[in-house]
């Protein structure tokens, strides 16, 4: 099957590449983000490969369709930025990789806690400056502190296990409880009271019409002063400027970012001999208890290993059958 890959580098060609051993597929990598403008370069291929900033909109999907493309492969587990009511009418199967190491998200998350926590970032810059002044780095012990985790799917039951061992009271919010958490003593409560309850509030939720700016300006002023606040999962499930407003009047204590609701073109890129024009992501850059990373939670050799995997194994089965073997749909989704 001949797929185009958009939004490559380097290590999605390795890992891709290992994994079509095998299969051999015909995988024609692109730099470029699929967008309206990009996706008429997969033309002559039977299905394309999509990463989380790729725009797979109802024009998108069109286009592709009228050049006989079949399958977009998207090689991560949210689907926000696919029209699936589109790709239903144009006859297209989208496919995803639903887990594909929620250790990786959720370690990356604690690293996240820790980190602010304990400043390490800022105690990392003192030291290599000769500065080994202990004033501004004062945290707090974990063991005792109560935890919200908002989203107790695979990624969320990783960290409520984590935090147990921290010795965290453990609350979470998940229209569906999972089970495993209730088991390790997690207590599942409305989000309303989690949120003022929650001595930190870490958010592993997807991205839907339900939870896009779940936390806002009304949520934020439910939080308890001070709130350590982490998104590893969307970045617009915040809105960030009720954060920045939360920062400012010390709503927020800390904020750690693995994701930002206007990322598409700042991530993944090396900016560094640019001006980064985003005035709100430059102010967050201003703040000394906001972390931000770029996307990188799921960055582990397991999870791109499984990512490759599973994103070959789609296509494929989807060659195979007609069907691809993580289907995702607007049927699936509303059952």
């Amino acid at each position: 099957m001949h797929v185009t890959v958009f939004s490559t580098k380097p290590y999605d060609r390795r890992f891709l590449d290992a994994s079509n051993a095998t299969a051999g597929h015909r995988l024609s990598y692109l730099e470029a983000r699929l967008s309206v403008e990009t996706c008429g370069l997969a033309n002559g291929a039977d299905g394309v490969c999509a990463f989380v900033n790729d725009e797979v909109n109802a024009d998108v999907l069109a286009s592709l369709a009228s050049m006989g493309v079949k399958l977009v492969a998207l090689r991560a587990a949210g689907f926000n930025n696919v029209d699936l009511e589109a790709a239903r009418r144009e006859g297209i199967t989208v496919a995803r990789v639903p887990a594909y190491s929620p250790h990786a998200v959720a370690e990356h998350t604690i690293a996240l806690i820790l980190t602010l926590n304990r400043n390490v970032h800022r105690a990392y810059n003192r030291v290599r400056e000769g500065n080994f002044a202990l004033e501004g780095l004062l945290g707090f012990d974990l063991a005792g502190k109560t935890t919200g985790v908002v989203g107790t799917g695979k990624i969320g039951e990783v960290v409520c296990r984590i935090l147990t061992g921290f010795g965290c009271t453990v609350l979470a919010y998940d229209p569906q409880p999972n089970a495993a958490c209730e088991q390790m003593g997690v207590r599942y409560v409305p989000l309303e009271e989690l949120l003022s309850l929650s001595d930190i509030v870490t958010l592993h939720c997807p991205l839907t019409p339900a939870t896009h700016h779940l936390i806002d300006a009304r949520t934020l002023a439910r939080m308890k002063p001070g709130v350590m606040l982490i998104n590893t999962s969307r970045g617009a499930v915040i809105d960030t400027r009720a954060a920045l407003r939360g920062l400012k009047d010390g709503t927020i204590g800390y904020l750690g970012l693995d994701v930002y609701e206007e990322e598409a073109d700042l991530f993944f890129e090396d900016l560094s001999q640019r001006f980064i024009g985003d005035d709100v992501f430059a102010r967050l850059l201003t703040f000394p208890n906001v972390l931000i990373t770029g996307h990188q939670a799921f960055f582990t050799e397991e999870a791109l290993t499984n990512i490759a995997d599973t994103t070959i194994g789609n296509i494929t089965a989807f060659e195979r059958t007609g069907r691809a073997v993580h289907e995702v749909s607007v049927e699936k989704i509303a059952r």
